[in-house]
């Protein structure tokens, strides 16, 4: 069995990074899709996945859980280059800026939850909300002008790197949060690459909502129109 576990691609930030990375590539896997927050999701996943989360990769007789590790593993699959820069030192920097993605930002990720679909208000700029854009601004800048000759993404050519922020795009649009030059142009060009356009629509057509408030988390069933 090959199969890529993932939550809702609207919302789950995890799982869209290494599916990215995996459509990318052309890993020939089934894409399993088990939504999220419903009443019976945790007992689903426990069955399958060792930390009862998505997204998990199961191929023949290994499993592989969490995002990067997943992405690591498809990259030792595939081809040198498909998944990271081919040069060393461009390679040792995006999988910095990945790292960084995964581990921080942790204002940003709280105060705008990834809705692909939505348009939101800006919420209340926090400092440390500020502080999370300013460094993404400074970040998306540098890597484009030292690295990212040759291309529209973070280091010229796709990467990883541009897998694991495009959630981050997305909350920039769905949230109207400010940006500026080529942070502002790699965000376009994020939006506008035909796979990420394909995964949107995708995203769009699924059938379940969740909302997120105080209290927690809810979801449901989109109603049909008509």
């Amino acid at each position: 069995m090959r199969q890529l576990i993932l939550g809702n691609l609207n919302y789950s930030s995890w799982s869209i990074r290494p599916l990215l990375v995996a459509r990318r590539i052309g890993l020939p896997v089934e894409e399993v899709i088990v939504p999220l927050d419903f009443p019976d999701t945790s007992a689903k996943l426990k069955e399958i996945s060792p930390t009862a989360k998505v997204p998990l990769l199961i191929w023949d007789d290994v499993t592989v859980w969490e995002s990067l590790a997943i992405t690591e593993w498809i990259a030792d699959w595939a081809p040198v280059g498909a998944v990271w820069p081919e040069d060393a030192g461009k390679r040792a920097i995006a999988r910095a800026v990945t790292s960084e993605m995964h581990a921080g930002f942790p204002a940003l990720r709280k105060a705008c939850p990834m809705d692909i679909r939505s348009r939101s208000e800006t919420p209340d700029m926090t400092e440390a909300l500020e502080a999370d854009i300013a460094r993404i601004q400074t970040m998306w800048d540098e890597m484009r002008a030292q690295h990212g000759a040759g291309g529209d993404f973070l280091f010229g050519k796709w990467s990883a790197a541009d897998a694991f922020y495009a959630p981050v795009v997305t909350r920039f649009r769905t949230y109207g949060l400010p940006l500026t030059g080529a942070a502002a142009e790699y965000s376009a060009a994020v939006l506008e690459d035909p796979l990420f356009l394909e995964l949107e629509k995708q995203a769009e057509a699924e059938p379940w909502w969740i909302k997120y408030t105080p209290d927690g988390r809810s979801s449901g069933y989109l109603k049909p129109e008509g």
